[in-house]
């Protein structure tokens, strides 16, 4: 996770003083980061990383102000999946809780979604795209192997943020949440999008009926916003990885061809042959094992952290992988069945986008209102898993 005590470049002139206004006077620790620099012509490249528009005030909190969502046209449901391989609408739906899923066709990109549920953010936050200082686009599958952050940032026309990927699959979004605060709260950023997008239809084995079922295409996102300290809603966190538990849930990239070595003398070719990334591989008893035992711990962990407990908890949303993980988790924390949030029957397992996606159909709905408190927590590849719990507007 990347976190930021104030970035400034060398060629830079800081200035760093104490904000004396009484208004701040409960929080002494705040400081005002004052950075200038010369302007570059808007058309020039690069032109807008030696801007900054306003001081930064560090040690500030975090709120979610706006959310947004996008998903692919083409829906495929079970009945479509029976077609090409030996399954049944039943068979997928007792098991996985999923009837349908998007997937993107040649007609779109996940940067396209990603922008589009940004947008969304932006306007119920009644934010214009000038106004962000970040972007972090959490996603394992992005359209360029080189990262997607930047296109979304050229789209939008968020000409003064700068931006980054995270990669930590299903677990990406609430890394991208907790990581958007750090930066506010240590480096003095006032407004960050956290974008979740995933396609993994694209490393799909659409023959393979174990894992074809599962996945869908999604984006989702939250606008994360400086607030007071008293005002926090990021009241709690826990975060994890387990490298020991990587072989449970893959998609590694390989060769091309098997052989790798000379056929005459046994010495490595060169050039490098080119690579492929393989299709999802997936030990579905074991990550089901990890995360019926690890999700509700680390959801335990956030909540002691934030001096709560299940019962303090308006709703329960976690990363939508399986039913039955979401039934065994809201049981462990005793969490009746009305206070979770599932679209899973709906869009299936879209790793990262998940979390975000199904938030914002909450909220535009009515059932999350301001001042709800969330407790939300994603678990996937790596193994990562991490919970937060969060307050709504």
């Amino acid at each position: 996770m990347a976190t930021s005590i104030g970035f400034v470049s060398p060629s830079t002139q800081c200035l760093l003083k104490e904000r004396k206004s009484s208004s701040w006077a409960v929080s002494p620790k705040r400081v005002w980061v004052g950075c200038c620099a010369a302007g570059v012509e808007d058309h020039v490249l690069g032109g807008s990383a030696s801007r900054n528009r306003h001081p930064r005030l560090v040690g500030m909190g975090s709120k979610l102000v706006g959310c947004g969502s996008a998903v692919p046209k083409l829906q495929i449901s079970n009945d479509d999946l029976s077609k090409i391989v030996e399954t049944s609408d039943e068979w997928i739906s007792v098991r996985t809780g999923i009837r349908n899923r998007r997937v993107l066709t040649g007609e779109e990109t996940l940067g396209g979604l990603a922008m589009e549920a940004a947008k969304g953010a932006l306007q119920m936050a009644q934010v214009e795209a000038d106004e962000i200082d970040l972007i972090i686009l959490c996603t394992s599958t992005p359209d360029d192997l080189f990262g997607g952050g930047g296109g979304v940032q050229r789209d939008l026309g968020c000409k003064n943020a700068w931006t980054f990927d995270v990669t930590a699959a299903c677990s990406g979004f609430i890394v991208g949440l907790i990581t958007a605060s750090r930066f506010i709260k240590g480096g003095g950023y006032q407004n960050i999008l956290v974008i979740g997008a995933d396609a993994l239809s694209r490393y799909v084995d659409w023959t393979d009926r174990g894992s074809c079922i599962l996945f869908g295409d999604a984006a989702g996102a939250v606008l994360v916003q400086a607030c007071e300290g008293d005002k926090d809603g990021l009241l709690g966190f826990d975060v994890h990885s387990d490298g020991f538990g990587h072989k449970h849930l893959t998609a590694e990239a390989k060769p091309r061809e098997s052989e790798i070595t000379s056929a005459t003398n046994d010495a490595p070719l060169f050039p490098p042959k080119m690579s492929n990334y393989s299709c999802i591989q997936m030990n579905g008893k074991e990550v089901f094992r990890f995360a019926v035992r690890c999700v509700p711990q680390s959801i335990e962990a956030s909540l002691k952290e934030a001096g709560l407990t299940g019962s303090n908890i308006d709703w329960l949303l976690l990363h939508q992988a399986n039913l039955r993980i979401i039934d065994a988790v809201a049981t462990r924390l005793q969490i009746p069945s009305e206070k979770v949030i599932s679209n899973l029957a709906n869009y299936g397992n879209t790793s990262a986008a998940s979390i975000p996606l199904a938030l914002d159909e909450a909220v535009r709905s009515g059932r999350v209102k301001a001042g709800d408190t969330i407790a939300t927590s994603g678990f996937g590849a790596g193994l990562t898993w991490g919970s937060a719990i969060v307050r709504w507007g």
